[in-house]
């Protein structure tokens, strides 16, 4: 009883969970099929974006979806195959094959996997809130974007697309109508079974029952396949590839990152979980490194298939696993039942997933919020939409990290006022940095001042390189006036790393604790006065 007990306790900690109820076991299983069952066209259509063959997707979402839920960051994340990396890499398997896209994807996990040791994944926390709702508002696009192809019919001799029309097209979309119904219906009446698969059940059985005749999962292609083999990439070993393969496994790394730490961040909201984001890295490296040897596309975390797990109740790894478990049995024994789905059941859980993680509250608040902050919530959003999410999210990133250097650079001010031993003092107020030093420099008047002048820094902060350089540059320009400049309330950081101005520096009990990220610079001689 208490081996049985320990190891009870054991797998239960490796889940991610409390306690292995019944109830709670039934929970998590029935997600991870339901996500399983959105994985199956997902990873299809995918591969067909990359130019490989549906299994090498299929392999990739079965792959780094079970590896992910075992050692990621976050349980209730789903990860697979996905479609910012499938357009970076159809390039290269267009241009170099399908064994190239092997290596790259097993340096690309490598890369990751240096990203995590390295604890780079901490910096996402860098991601302002505005990007944050720009990117889950421009994924919920893409994601409703990428269903409509399935209302779309394929011609057999290769020719172009046309859209569906008349019955066919009705047809399709009442069910898919009817999907979401039944999603949004089910949850008020019971939890025992997750409202997608609900909605899937239910659009089967009508199909079936009344012989109704739409697309189908079979009609993307067949899921039959055998269990994936280990095998190295055959391509040379030699600088050449390696130079081929390098800036692709460079790119797909930041995004597949990019794409996986914010998904972390939005399923971490839901469940209130917080951290992980370096495990997250290790994580995904170690589920492409493997996958590339295994004859897989690579992938990243899935916002909408991790929107579909954590919805139907998955919050732990036993959700993961099983999704991975159960792609894995539609490829070996269940692929003429799964090729039966109809494709508007899953279009319809697709469509919810996109109510659902459509922020619709920024919609209330853009006209609240900073202009600033709504220009790059809009700017993210359509970045993604036009691009891809790595794209979007560097973009509002930076766009907003230049707003905030305009907005602090416009704070730096002084208030004035005179000793009674006639002495000046410029009580500084605002951050001096790089976009602050200008404005600095205009607040004194060397020339017109008394012999003695005191610049204040204690409603201040000094922050970089440019800001001591803009102290040097004060200090020359009192001394060549011969009046006496005197410094009060710099970090002992400042008066270590100031040259010529840190002999004006008076010194008190009261001067702030903070150090400056120029120390290397200051000591290697890159900051000076020109002396």
């Amino acid at each position: 009883m208490l081996k049985q007990s320990l190891a009870a306790a054991t797998t239960s900690s490796l889940l991610g969970m409390g306690r292995l109820s019944p109830n709670l076991l039934k929970t998590e299983i029935l997600a991870g099929l339901t996500v399983a069952l959105a994985l199956v066209p997902e990873a299809v259509a995918f591969a067909f974006v990359a130019g490989v063959h549906p299994l090498v997707g299929l392999y990739a979402a079965f792959i780094v979806g079970l590896i992910t839920a075992l050692i990621g960051g976050r349980p209730g994340m789903i990860s697979g195959a996905t479609g910012a990396l499938a357009v970076v890499m159809v390039s290269l398997v267009a241009e170099h094959g399908v064994q190239y896209l092997f290596a790259t994807v097993v340096l690309m996990g490598l890369i990751q996997i240096a990203a995590g040791v390295l604890r780079l994944g901490k910096f996402i926390r860098l991601v302002p809130h505005p990007v944050m709702l720009g990117f889950v508002n421009g994924l919920a696009i893409v994601i409703f974007l990428a269903q409509l192809t399935q209302f779309q019919i394929h011609s057999t001799d290769g020719g172009d697309t046309q859209w569906m029309s008349g019955t066919p097209l009705y047809a399709m979309l009442a069910l898919t109508g009817l999907t979401m119904a039944v999603i949004w219906i089910i949850p008020k009446f019971t939890s025992v079974i997750p409202a997608p698969l609900a909605g899937i059940a239910v659009v089967v059985a009508i199909v079936m029952i009344f012989g109704i005749d739409v697309p189908r999962v079979g009609d993307l292609a067949s899921i039959k396949g055998n269990l994936p083999e280990f095998a190295l990439p055959i391509v040379p070993m030699n600088l050449e590839t390696f130079k081929i393969v390098l800036p692709y496994a460079v790119i797909l790394a930041a995004i597949g990152l990019i794409e996986s730490l914010l998904t972390l961040n939005l399923v971490g909201e839901i469940t209130e979980k917080r951290g992980g984001a370096s495990k997250e890295c290790v994580a995904q490296g170690v589920a492409n490194t493997v996958t590339g040897f295994f004859g897989g596309m690579g992938g990243c975390a899935m916002i909408g298939q991790s929107m579909i797990n954590v919805k139907s109740g998955g919050r732990t790894r036993l959700s993961g696993i099983t999704a991975a478990i159960f792609l894995l049995a539609f490829i070996l024994v269940g692929s003429e039942l799964i090729e039966q789905i109809p494709l508007a059941a899953l279009v319809g859980v697709m469509f919810m997933v996109v109510i659902g993680t459509f922020a619709w509250r920024s919609l209330k608040i853009i006209r609240k919020i900073p202009f600033t902050d709504a220009v790059v919530m809009l700017l993210v959003t359509v970045t993604t939409v036009m691009t891809d999410l790595a794209v979007a999210v560097v973009v509002g990133v930076i766009v907003s990290a230049l707003a905030y250097a305009w907005n602090n650079a416009t704070r730096i001010r002084a208030v004035v006022r005179s000793t009674p031993e006639g002495a000046k003092v410029y009580e500084i107020e605002g951050p001096l940095f790089f976009g602050s030093t200008d404005g600095f420099a205009e607040l004194f008047q060397p020339k017109g001042d008394p012999a003695a002048v005191t610049v204040d820094f204690l409603k201040s902060r000094i922050v970089d390189q440019s800001a001591l350089q803009a102290i040097e540059t004060l200090a020359e320009k009192y001394e060549a006036e011969g009046k006496q400049l005197t410094l009060r309330h710099l970090s002992r950081d400042c008066h270590r790393l100031l040259n010529r101005a840190g002999q004006l520096v008076v010194e008190g009990d009261d001067d702030p604790e903070y150090g400056l990220a120029v120390d290397y610079s200051v000591r290697t001689g890159i900051l000076g006065t020109g002396h």
